[in-house]
């Protein structure tokens, strides 16, 4: 699906991310900050009109949340099940869509894998009006905001050189790329009941990515034996994506794909910001069934 033309144009954004100031790097769409070189206003504007399927895969993660994993894991899965390879040259995220490779969207046969790191209030509404089925990926917050600052520290499309304590600071505020990660999950707690809709979270699936695989399988419609399964878990590793990421992500590979680990937050986080996360997810989060599906009293403290 257009993999050359996105190498192509990545090159090109690279290339333009020297040429701008770190300030100019992000802007403000309908309030949410967004990477201006890979989601010009152009791209959100146009997704307005974005023609969803009803058999689409449609991935949704806030960013840093296991998201490229599970688009390994994903194209894995329809690849065992229908024996379509699925092109792992072109992120999927419907917000980096140019006119071309919108275009060779639009034209894909099915099932096209889709996904997005946006708010799901901003999401195109035909994804809603067709019911298409969506897998949302959360993690804990305070391993989700380690892996944001190495990520936004290293890509070269987002601002670098920030320090630890400014990009804590505006994680907590939500002045980062995409939106407040709690934004985010209060959203989607919302839809938790939706049978179109279904969340795991990154540690269940570090955890028992088998039992996850199988789950995964099973929603979107999917019939794996018990050795395909065995097959794509194998495949689908944390260390295993890394090594093949050189491949699918070439020279963004070691900038998406870093350590994978849960709990790497402590070696990151003072006493203090630990603190003001726990007082941040009780708020927002305590009680709900998201909240517990996070395990925050296990991963967080």
């Amino acid at each position: 699906m257009s993999s050359n033309v996105f190498a192509t144009q990545l090159q090109s954004k690279l290339q333009m991310a020297k040429e701008i100031s770190e300030e100019e790097k992000l802007y403000r769409y309908n309030g949410v900050l967004y990477p201006r070189l890979m989601c010009p206003e152009d791209h959100l504007k146009s997704l307005e009109n974005f023609q969803a399927r009803e058999d689409d895969i449609m991935l949704v993660a806030y960013p840093k949340c296991g998201f490229n994993w599970m688009v390994g894991v994903m194209g894995k899965i329809i690849t065992e099940s229908t024996g379509v390879k699925i092109e792992s040259g072109r992120p999927p995220l419907i917000e980096f869509f140019g006119p071309e490779i919108r275009k060779a969207v639009d034209q894909a046969p099915s099932p096209r894998l889709l996904g997005t790191h946006m708010h799901p209030d901003n999401i195109p509404a035909s994804f809603y009006t067709k019911k298409t089925k969506m897998l949302v990926i959360f993690r804990n917050p305070k391993d989700t905001l380690v892996s944001y600052y190495h990520f936004t520290n290293n890509n070269p499309v987002l601002p670098s050189g920030q320090s630890w304590e400014s990009f804590y600071s505006d994680f907590m505020s939500g002045d980062v790329s995409w939106g407040s990660y709690f934004d985010h999950a209060l959203a989607w707690e919302k839809k938790m009941d939706d049978p179109n809709v279904m969340v795991v979270t990154y540690e269940d699936l570090k955890q028992d990515l088998n039992e996850s695989i199988h789950q995964i399988s099973s929603f979107f419609g999917f019939s794996l034996t018990e050795a395909q399964v065995q097959q794509v878990a194998d495949q689908s590793t944390f260390s295993a994506m890394k090594q093949s990421s050189v491949n699918s992500h070439s020279t963004m590979a070691n900038i998406i794909f870093r350590k994978g680990e849960v709990g790497d937050w402590r070696n990151h986080f003072t006493a203090e910001q630990s603190q003001e996360m726990d007082e941040a997810f009780s708020k927002h989060l305590s009680g709900t069934r998201l909240g517990a599906k996070l395990k925050y009293q296990l991963n967080c403290q």
